[in-house]
């Protein structure tokens, strides 16, 4: 049994995490009150002016509120869709490889995209996507003519969600291979002696192996249908694509930032949040039931 003074030292230790905790998540939530004022850095929100809902209902009363949530929609419902299948994927070609050297090679190149930042992997794809890029020079080889990848509403979209693969499906194939050593290697060899061959294998024992990991990634990524990406898109996008690429959080930082509308960015960051939580709290309630995954 532990001594009081063991236990003391366990909460001196989560101090410092705790302290942290309150400065930069707690503290900063008082500032949701923005959302019901007419906010004035000069009068702070003490003194400036209480309007209610009144920046709620602007919100709504926008041209652009539909366009943006259906831009923060789709993205976020491709790059869960991408971020699930191509992970699996790869995990069962790379768990059929035998050659030790050559999975190790092939796991630190898709690994590695995912320990940079969108800032240099934005730069990377700025030069790789430009009219005098690598990808419009090998158009042109072909025969075709170039394609301006970052100006086109029609191509946007397809290069957020794929570079967004890129640079994470490496990282996220770490689940399905932790989820396929866990299989009984004596599924294999039984049927491997009944006659099945690699395909009937691989259809019969792993795939259903995989299948509760599945459900639980696609249940646990509904919490993430508002996040489309604010870091990527930040970098990539442009006046001329925001019908394709505007999302919640880039019409958040430009109203507050850039346009000086900081109750109307507050309100529409608050109403995101509130929705994030509710589907958050719904997807662990889903994955809890189906898949038996809980947290408390």
């Amino acid at each position: 049994m532990r001594s009081r003074a063991s236990i003391w030292n366990y909460h001196l230790m989560l101090l410092p995490g705790i302290l942290l905790l309150i400065a930069f998540s707690v503290v900063p939530m008082f500032g949701i009150v923005i959302a019901f004022q007419d906010f004035q850095p000069t009068l702070g929100i003490f003194h400036s002016e209480w309007v209610g809902w009144e920046n709620f209902e602007y919100m709504f009363s926008l041209p652009d509120s539909r366009l943006i949530l259906g831009n923060t929609l789709s993205i976020a419902l491709m790059k869960i869709i991408a971020g699930l299948t191509v992970p699996f994927v790869f995990a069962l070609l790379f768990h059929e490889v035998a050659n030790i050297k050559f999975k190790r090679t092939i796991q630190t190149i898709v690994y590695l995209p995912h320990f940079m930042s969108w800032v240099i992997l934005s730069g990377v794809l700025i030069n790789l996507l430009s009219l005098d890029g690598i990808i419009n020079q090998m158009i042109q080889w072909f025969g075709g003519d170039p394609i301006m990848f970052l100006q086109s509403n029609h191509w946007f979209r397809f290069v957020i969600v794929s570079s967004d693969v890129w640079k994470e499906f490496g990282f996220n194939t770490i689940i399905y291979i932790a989820a396929l050593t866990s299989i009984n290697t004596n599924l294999y060899e039984a049927a491997a002696i009944d006659g099945a061959n690699r395909f009937q294998r691989l259809t019969n024992i792993t795939i259903p192996g995989l299948m509760t990991t599945v459900i639980l990634l696609a249940t646990l990524s509904l919490g993430n249908v508002l996040n489309a990406g604010f870091e990527q898109i930040l970098n990539l996008y442009n006046p001329i694509v925001y019908e394709s690429g505007d999302i919640i959080d880039t019409y958040v930082y430009r109203s507050g930032l850039l346009e000086i509308q900081y109750g109307l960015a507050t309100a529409v960051g608050l109403l995101k949040s509130v929705v994030s939580f509710v589907l958050i709290a719904a997807s662990y309630g889903l994955a809890a039931r189906f898949a038996n995954y809980r947290i408390f």
